[in-house]
């Protein structure tokens, strides 16, 4: 897949008429959201453009999301889900390593093509299926915190629109559509956000229960070895 390029958009309008300009253009709100508990997640990022529906209907929109170290995303769970047109979204990332703990892996990028939200006027939506990485064991709570920052969004539109000149602030060559090797080029949009970080907090375990926990496993471990022993010698059939 071709790699993300930006680069600044051509000479527009002056500092003040711009100012003048997006006085009177509707915003872009970007909300992210949780859901489901537990080590599984979804992650639902919902856009809202004031603009009427007619403007948007060449429009499509693309999130460019770092995804933390401390969370997955599984390349093989997305594959079936585009399929499906459940989701569609693309790991773009390389040598990316789906076993690694937290404290071994790195930040992977996602892309997802987001599509219209057929019960809400000028809504868009995207979602994504995201898991806890094993994370070290913390001393205090018993939580460690992982931090997911807002996305970058990106835009691109069969012809000019007036959303393009208030709020696009460079173009940036991405692949066209989820399934496709033809690069567009989309302007990154600037946007409204409905909470400036989202923090996840994931349950590890405690140090201070360390030695507890290997001892009773070492425990058990040897207990059950035992009893596989015996049962072997007592009922095996050792005659060749």
């Amino acid at each position: 897949m071709p790699a993300l390029s930006a680069s600044p958009r051509g000479f527009g309008p002056g500092a003040g008429e711009l100012e003048g300009m997006r006085a009177t253009c509707s915003e872009i709100i970007l909300k992210q959201e949780v859901l489901k508990d537990g080590f599984h997640r979804d992650l639902l990022i919902r856009v809202k453009f004031g603009e009427s529906v007619e403007d948007l209907q060449t429009c499509r929109l693309l999130i460019k999301h770092s995804i933390p170290a401390g969370l997955i995303v599984d390349p093989y769970e997305l594959a079936p889900l585009r399929e499906k047109k459940i989701t569609e979204a693309v790991l773009v990332s390389e040598h990316f390593d789906i076993e690694a703990p937290n404290y071994l892996a790195k930040e992977s990028d996602v892309l997802l093509y987001v599509r219209q939200d057929p019960q809400c006027i000028g809504c868009f939506q995207a979602f994504l299926p995201v898991h806890y990485r094993y994370h070290r064991p913390q001393t205090g709570d018993g939580e460690a915190p992982v931090v997911l920052s807002n996305p970058g969004l990106l835009m691109y539109c069969g012809r000019e629109l007036p959303i393009l000149k208030c709020w696009a602030q460079s173009a940036v060559a991405a692949p066209c559509t989820s399934g496709s090797k033809d690069t567009c080029v989309w302007s990154s949009m600037q946007y409204q956000v409905v909470h400036k970080n989202l923090t996840l907090r994931v349950p590890v375990g405690l140090a201070a229960h360390t030695a507890l926990v290997c001892s009773v496993t070492l425990l058990v471990t040897l207990l059950c070895s035992t009893l596989v022993l015996v049962t072997v010698f007592r009922y095996g059939n050792f005659s060749l």
